[in-house]
């Protein structure tokens, strides 16, 4: 059963171009898939129904699973059985008429403008690592970019006279992202002040750089940004797509049309885009419930 796992993450590897932190998300949830089913004695793939996955899937919310994450999973768990009725390994395809339920699409946390002004401004300073983080959270915020793409980001690909990044997302796939004005000064002065001091550091095809030099890991990306919200005194929960998911929503707060942030989120699909239009309901129907007499 492993056996087809791989045949399966190899086709998407090699058919479908996916990222590789994609690829691995996808391995782990299938081996964890993998590992239920064997723990309740089936051994072959087409002894799989929808009730034993329909149990996985509870067991996943009792354990306490978010709801991305059992999304993310049920995703992998429809490509994979889609895959093997494709392959002729199976013959009926379980998860056909299995749909995700309507209540787990989980509305995105995002930072007000202000909350996001707050966090941009904790991080002024003259110290290299201060500019360096001015800077990180200025493209940040102007690009809407994933952490992953912000930390691949090389220096060849940024074009500051002309106010635009060229992005490397998920398969590959390439887009270019206008930046403005604050950005591009935030990026011009990290160049000039904190990145050309030691000539060591021009070897590194990235933009953002370590004290030592190397690469930023996402994980320090994360930190930093956690670090300068508490700075900020924001008490909401920061996660890794916090202000991808403020740049999308304050796009189309105001007056931004869909297809122009899908393009610069790089979305394959719209549908995935949709997700801010309900943000701004959300935020809507928040303002008139504070302020309204009879709210």
């Amino acid at each position: 059963m492993e056996k087809f796992i791989d045949d399966f993450i190899n086709h998407l590897s090699i058919e479908r171009g996916l990222a590789k932190n994609t690829l691995l998300a996808y391995h782990r949830d299938l081996n964890k898939y993998l590992a239920y089913l064997e723990h309740h004695k089936v051994s072959r793939w087409e002894r799989v129904d929808r009730e034993m996955i329909s149990k996985y899937i509870f067991t996943q919310k009792e354990q306490g699973l978010s709801t991305g994450s059992i999304c993310r999973s049920l995703a992998a768990t429809k490509m994979f059985h889609r895959f093997l009725v494709r392959e002729r390994l199976v013959k009926e395809d379980p998860t056909n008429l299995l749909d995700t339920p309507k209540t787990w699409k989980r509305i995105p946390d995002v930072l007000s403008g202000q909350e996001i002004e707050a966090m941009i401004d904790a991080a002024k300073g003259r110290k290299a690592q201060q500019v360096r983080d001015f800077a990180i959270l200025e493209l940040f915020y102007a690009s809407g970019m994933r952490v992953s793409e912000l930390v691949e980001l090389k220096v060849e690909n940024v074009n500051l006279d002309g106010g635009y990044i060229r992005c490397i997302g998920k398969g590959s796939k390439e887009r270019i992202i206008p930046i403005g004005k604050s950005a591009r000064e935030a990026v011009k002065r990290y160049f000039e002040q904190a990145r050309r001091k030691s000539v060591k550091l021009q070897s590194q095809p990235q933009v953002f750089l370590s004290r030592l030099g190397k690469k930023l890991s996402r994980q320090s990306i994360w930190k930093l940004i956690k670090a300068y919200a508490r700075k900020a005194n924001i008490k909401k929960s920061i996660k890794p797509h916090t202000l991808r998911h403020s740049f999308a929503t304050h796009l189309l707060e105001h007056g931004a049309d869909l297809r122009s942030v899908q393009e610069m989120l790089g979305h394959a699909d719209i549908s995935t885009t949709q997700i801010y239009t309900h943000v701004d309901r959300e935020r809507l129907k928040a303002v008139h419930k504070q302020f309204h007499p009879r709210g």
